[in-house]
């Protein structure tokens, strides 16, 4: 079995795979259950970052010479079985193309690549890793706990960051999250340490939380470069661990306490420890790299020609006793793929072995294999290791993996703390799949509280987002909302618009129920209309009291008594009528209002005009025409009024029968109210009664004007002449305004208007009449008219 691995100087992840191989070999060649009377052996090489020398070692693993001759070896002894190879997934690419020639069985450690899955690129590698497939859910998680909504990504410029970028993306607008920038790594960490652009995008950025995602050697740059800028104030969201031994000097300032790291989980071996605390150089002694670190950290004799320690050492002594800014006791997520490694090649192996003996049962017992020969047994293998976790090779089978969410602990010297504050399980129903402990979590440099990441402040209950032209969903302005709608939660999109019987508050945050109101007999308007309609009403029936108990004097009698006594009792409803438009309407007033309204006034006009017809054909008796005289005998001026309420009782009916008026509410004319009012139904029907009326109240005035100047000391034409003047100036005036008002102000000002024009013909017609009758009873006489008329 041969072990390659990615060397850059000296690392401790690296180191620490090589330790959990070890222990893997060790640990399968002590077992008699697998491979029995076999003992595993292996080779290591060094394969270089730089990709053209990557092929280096494979060539040299499959020739068994220093001389890279392809198609030729030089073993003597049996092929390897299998090679293993990480961490990045680029260099187990580039070796996976070489070994699929020759159906060479390869193993990777490293995170799992999709494009390592093709078996047409491909055919013979295999990877241990699980899947990241739910990762990025697994991040939009934890940004949606925290609230952070723009962030920035720095994502590795190969395959597999092209896969997680576009996973990423939508999973991120799915879930209104946006990104600030992306900057993608280069395949060469050098030229993204040198990147000013790359580095200027992060520190400038106001994104206060950074995705990072890349394999540990290219992770380890992007380490270095935050350590060496000191980019304080950010967050830092990993998805794997990085060398520990990177830039140690910077970690003392801090640039990466706080970070949160995506780890696959993985249960500890606690015999990988004991093995730890056990490996010294007596034991190993052809192990440099521990020969180095007992010289650095135990003051150990050394001798550097051939990286021997000499003595002197401190008794005791153990690789858990260094600093862990040097050294983690922990099994890495690589060392446990490692281990996981080795021991599907170990049961493979076994597997193989066992089929071979099955269908030679006549051998002597020796198994010899061919290398392509593993593929078969690979591809389907599927065991549990030692904390009893199922490895599967078949990528088409591998689960979702549970995750580790881990915060890292900075403290001074460079010596730190990795805490687990927190699981992600995809599989766990909706909601319930991601679980962290909020006070364990130490946050950046710089950060006293809970982080936040927006690119925009939250609009708060009230107002609502909106959009800002060319930039993200999540950069917006907060407006305030709409009249009569609210916003009652935090960054709504739009606002809620009241229900009609409800209104919004001042702070426009929820709805209220609305007041229902109508013009009431409590209200001031209410009460100063009753009080006048009231007072009105009692003054005409004085004013008939008057009449009638002065019946016999000449001014009660002239210009028709009946019609007298006919107008004031009118008049007197016309008064009471303003009452049925004060109260809560219902069906039966809002008809009545119309309809009496409609129908006194008509009584009312009619009368005026017969009045006024009256008089003009009294003083034509004396002129001779038969046809006159008839009209004054017959008493026809009394089928006026008749006459002219049928046709205004026609109209009304039509009226009813088509659109009757019926109870309304206004909803919008006054903040937080809804007013109950009559509605008219037909304004066709209205506008045609009060043109009727305004046409009789024409003739009246026509009637009444041509018998201004005829020689009557009782001649109430000039009267009869204001009153109409007064009806046209308070109806011609109503209708602008009527259009123009709201509310209950409708209802008040069309109460005044029948107010005012019944006091105006009261005042301009009797008035006069009562002066004469209870103040100037000597006029009360009928001599001067008579003696005026004998005198023409």
């Amino acid at each position: 079995m041969k072990a390659l691995g990615l060397h850059i100087s000296f690392r401790t992840i690296a180191y620490q795979n090589y330790l959990s191989f070890m222990f893997a070999i060790e640990e399968i060649n002590r077992n008699t259950h697998i491979l029995p009377n076999t003992s595993l052996g292996f080779d290591l090489y060094n394969v270089n970052s730089n990709q053209w020398d990557t092929l280096e070692a494979p060539f040299l693993c499959l020739t068994g010479t220093g001389i890279m001759i392809p198609n030729y070896t030089c073993r003597r002894q049996k092929n390897v079985a299998a090679l293993l190879t990480g961490t990045s997934w680029t260099a187990s690419a580039h070796i996976g193309r070489l070994l699929s020639l020759y159906k060479y069985p390869q193993v990777s450690f490293g995170s799992f690549g999709t494009i390592l899955s093709d078996r047409h690129q491909f055919s013979s590698l295999y990877q241990t890793a699980p899947k990241d497939t739910s990762l990025p859910h697994g991040i939009v998680l934890l940004m949606l706990h925290f609230n952070w909504t723009w962030v920035g990504l720095v994502i590795m410029d190969d395959h597999n960051g092209a896969e997680i970028l576009s996973d990423l993306r939508g999973e991120m607008d799915r879930n209104h999250v946006c990104v600030a920038f992306v900057e993608m790594i280069p395949d060469n960490v050098s030229s993204f340490f040198f990147n000013s652009v790359t580095n200027s995008q992060i520190m400038i950025s106001t994104a206060n939380v950074v995705f990072i995602y890349a394999d540990n050697e290219y992770l380890s740059g992007i380490i270095l470069y935050i350590g060496y800028f000191l980019v304080n104030w950010k967050v830092w969201v990993m998805k794997s661990q990085w060398d520990q031994n990177v830039a140690n000097d910077f970690f003392m300032l801090d640039s990466l306490h706080g970070s949160l790291i995506f780890a696959h989980h993985h249960v500890e071996f606690s015999d990988f420890r004991k093995f730890i605390q056990t490996y010294n150089p007596s034991k190993y002694p052809d192990d440099h790299y521990l020969a180095l670190a007992w010289n650095t950290h135990f003051n150990c004799s050394f001798s550097g020609p051939d990286c021997k320690i000499l003595g002197n050492c401190l008794p005791n002594v153990s690789l858990e006793m260094l600093p862990r800014n040097a050294w983690e006791m922990d099994m890495s997520e690589e060392s446990y793929n490692v281990f996981n490694s080795v021991y599907a090649v170990a049961h493979s192996l076994h597997e193989m072995n066992i089929n071979q003996v099955q269908n030679n049962p006549q051998g002597n017992g020796e198994v010899y294999t061919n290398p392509w020969e593993l593929n078969h047994f690979l591809n389907n293998m599927h065991f549990k290791n030692a904390a009893g976790k199922t490895v599967v090779l078949d990528p088409e089978r591998k689960l979702d993996t549970e995750y580790d969410i881990v915060n890292l602990w900075n403290f001074p010297l460079g010596l730190r703390q990795k805490m687990k504050v927190g699981t992600f399980y995809p599989k766990a129903p909706q909601g319930q799949e991601m679980f962290l402990s909020d006070h364990m979590i130490q946050w950046a440099t710089g950060f006293t509280d809970l982080p936040r990441s927006v690119c925009s402040e939250s609009c708060f209950p009230g107002k609502r987002k909106s959009a800002q032209e060319g930039r993200p969903p999540c950069c917006y302005h907060c407006t305030l909302c709409p009249d009569n709608e609210i916003s009652n939660e935090t960054d709504m999109d739009h606002c809620v618009r009241c229900p009609e019987s409800y209104y919004a508050n001042t702070e426009q945050t929820y709805c209220l129920q609305k007041t229902v109101t109508f013009l009431a007999y409590e209200d001031p308007l209410g009460m100063a209309l009753t009080s006048l309609a009231l007072s009105f009403s009692v003054l005409t029936a004085g004013v008939l009291g008057v009449f009638v108990k002065n019946h016999h004097t000449p001014i009660a009698k002239a210009n028709n008594q009946a019609l007298t006594f006919i107008l004031l009792i009118t008049l007197i409803f016309c008064f009471l009528c303003t009452l049925l438009f004060i109260g809560q309407p219902n069906t039966a007033t809002c008809i009545l209002q119309q309809s009496t309204f409609a129908v006194l006034f008509t009584v009312a006009l009619s009368t005026v005009l017969a009045k006024s017809i009256t008089v003009v054909l009294a003083f034509r008796i004396t002129v001779p025409g038969r046809l006159t005289r008839w009209i004054m005998i017959s008493r026809a001026p009394n089928f006026i009024i008749p006459i002219c309420t049928l046709i205004q009782l026609v109209l009304c009916g039509f009226w009813l029968s088509k659109s009757p008026p019926f109870v309304d509410s206004d909803a919008y004319s006054k903040h937080g109210h809804i007013i109950i009012i009559c509605n008219k139904g037909s304004t066709i029907a209205f506008h045609s009664v009060l043109g009727y009326l305004c046409s009789m109240a024409l003739g009246s005035y026509t009637m009444a004007y041509l018998s201004r100047n005829l020689p009557d000391t009782f001649n109430e034409a000039k009267f009869i002449s204001f009153s109409m003047l007064i009806f046209f100036s308070v109806w011609v005036t109503f209708l602008p305004v009527y259009h123009s008002t709201k509310g209950k102000h409708v209802v008040a000002m069309e109460a005044f208007s029948i107010f005012v024009s019944s006091a105006g013909l009261l005042g301009c017609i009797f008035v006069p009449k009562c002066y004469i009758i209870l103040f100037r009873p000597h006029r009360n006489v009928l001599h001067p008219v008579r003696n005026k008329v004998h005198s023409r």
